[in-house]
């Protein structure tokens, strides 16, 4: 029986809370994994913020032990039980349980569930797969929803308005600005380090560049209506102004909790302006949904755009780059290569 390596993490929980952790690259079997209908060999996976979360044992992710963390794998077919997928296949996987209750992508084998996996389009390499990841899946289905409830392109244009994206050096917002500009509308990036960052959102497509701390305090429950859509990755006091701010009849997505989960506003911004607030779960999108989200990804975000937001780091350097994405300090999209 072979052996791989990965990022394995234990746990001791008393009383629901963590009293032990561990996160370290060790060799195990195939008698590892889980229950699994295709086995794929993992070429990459990426860090989200969920997967910082898991890696440095901060409570909410991981939801048993010893858990294979990465919410994310993109590689081959090694062997497959279902007719869908045969020996050679590109597939990505994308949550369902990934890194959460499931062993992950940050390792170089997986055994999933075939009916979770999404053939790549062709025009997508391995790499830029990974580096689209939950984050950018998560932004498309957040575009989605924007463009399924009417939010306009040449209508917000015309009406001088913009779409706000929260979190925008995220890997959720930068792969959101990039898709919305690309798109053609024009885009306001909410960042909490505007002069270090405006540069790299600006050549993302971003057409205005805020100060997070503009929203991220407790506002009044109207506001002046200044944007069409918006798509936030921030959650708490962020979410609620940006509702608060949002004009007539708009739509705001929510995909993040970065700030928090909790929601302290009040309905007045539904009542009196009609806004849509529209929750986005990429973890349990069905699969017609995501293999819409990944041929529109393959379409509308730019290879050159995408490669300006990606760095590439190998298996071991995920775990200390955990704390640096909890920390704010990485920008963009971090791809794992788990085989370096």
């Amino acid at each position: 029986m072979s052996d791989f390596r990965a990022i394995v993490i234990e746990q001791e929980i008393e009383a629901g809370r963590i009293t032990a952790h561990t996160a370290e690259v060790r060799r195990v079997t195939d008698a590892f994994l889980m229950p699994g209908g295709v086995t794929v060999a993992v070429e990459f996976s990426d860090l989200n913020y969920k997967d910082g979360l898991a890696i440095a044992g901060r409570p909410g992710v991981a939801r048993t032990s010893p858990l294979i963390p990465g919410i994310d794998l993109v590689g081959t077919v090694e062997a497959s039980d279902d007719p869908r997928w045969i020996p050679g296949d590109r597939v990505v996987l994308n949550g369902d349980g990934l890194g959460e209750s499931h062993h992950g992508g940050l390792a170089e084998r997986a055994r999933v569930r075939g009916d979770a996996l999404v053939r790549i389009p062709d025009a997508i390499s391995s790499t830029q797969a990974a580096a689209i990841g939950t984050a950018g899946f998560t932004a498309m289905l957040s575009v989605l929803a924007l463009e399924r409830n009417g939010v306009d392109p040449e209508e917000v244009r015309d009406s001088g308005s913009s779409v706000l994206v929260t979190g925008a050096a995220g890997g959720v917002g930068s792969v959101a600005v990039a898709v919305l500009a690309g798109r053609g509308y024009p885009v306001t990036a909410s960042t909490g380090r505007p002069d270090e960052l405006r540069g790299y959102l600006t050549d993302l497509g971003a057409t205005t560049i805020l100060d997070r701390a503009e929203l991220s305090d407790p506002g009044r429950p109207l506001q002046s209506q200044r944007w069409a859509g918006v798509i936030d990755a921030v959650g708490s006091h962020t979410l609620v102004n940006a509702l608060a701010q949002t004009r007539y009849g708009g739509t705001v997505t929510a995909c993040g909790l970065a700030q928090g989960p909790d929601l302290p506003g009040t309905v007045l911004p539904f009542i009196l302006r009609g806004i849509s607030l529209v929750g986005i779960n990429s973890v349990e999108a069905p699969i017609a949904l995501r293999e819409t989200a990944w041929r529109r990804l393959a379409t509308d975000l730019g290879e050159e755009t995408l490669a300006a937001m990606t760095e590439v780091i190998p298996l071991t350097d995920a775990i200390p780059a955990a704390e640096e994405i909890l920390g704010g300090r990485l920008h963009g999209r971090t791809v794992v290569d788990v085989r370096a």
